[in-house]
């Protein structure tokens, strides 16, 4: 489990709030990327909230109930699989962060907020910090994480609805043996990210 003590040490440092943000869906061959952000209260901690890998579908499920019901504010941002062949994925991941950041500082305009980012930085005049391994260091940033993950799978369950037989819904759109076996026999998507495709379609 991700304690508060990391967060709880930023606080202190002079701060109104600790906004964690996070993303999924950088290495997949098909779909957005998806960030989050979130700011959570600090005085207690959701039991079990860690880096969203880390976790049964069914137990992050729970946990992002209970975040919601518990967050100060949190928002999403995503960047399509067409910005991501033209800006390349790193461009693209934090471009999604730094929408999500500035819907935060909207929303808290009179508040000194400190965003730690989960091993990324963003283009945006903010208090920020990249933190390395952040979803097992900061609870924000594990919040945000789970966040962003069933949002992500959300999607990916109505991708699975737009383009049928690739298994979106299943491997999320990663690139798994049954994926890439379904791009060389149907051709890519308009949801394929034509970038990370080279390999298998060249082969």
């Amino acid at each position: 489990m991700t304690d508060l003590n990391f967060d709880l040490q930023r606080l202190n440092e002079g701060y109104d709030y600790i906004a964690g943000i996070d993303e999924v869906g950088r290495g997949c061959l098909f779909g957005d990327v998806v960030a989050a952000c979130v700011v959570m209260p600090l005085n207690k901690s959701i039991e079990g909230v860690t880096d969203s890998k880390k976790l049964s579908p069914k137990k992050r499920g729970l946990l992002e109930g209970a975040i919601k019901e518990q967050a100060l504010f949190y928002t999403y941002a995503n960047e399509s699989a067409e910005v991501i062949d033209a800006i390349n994925i790193k461009q693209a991941t934090r471009r999604a962060m730094k929408r999500a950041a500035e819907a935060t500082l909207t929303h808290f305009p009179d508040k000194k907020i400190l965003f730690l980012i989960d091993a990324e930085t963003i283009d945006l005049d903010c208090h920020q910090a990249a933190i390395i391994h952040g979803d097992d260091l900061s609870y924000a940033i594990a919040c945000a994480s789970i966040l962003a993950k069933e949002y992500r799978d959300r999607l990916c369950i109505q991708w699975d609805e737009k383009y049928p037989g690739y298994g979106i819904k299943k491997h999320k759109g990663y690139g798994t043996k049954q994926h890439r076996e379904a791009i060389l026999a149907l051709g890519p998507s308009a949801g394929h990210r034509m970038s990370f495709l080279t390999k298998i379609l060249n082969k």
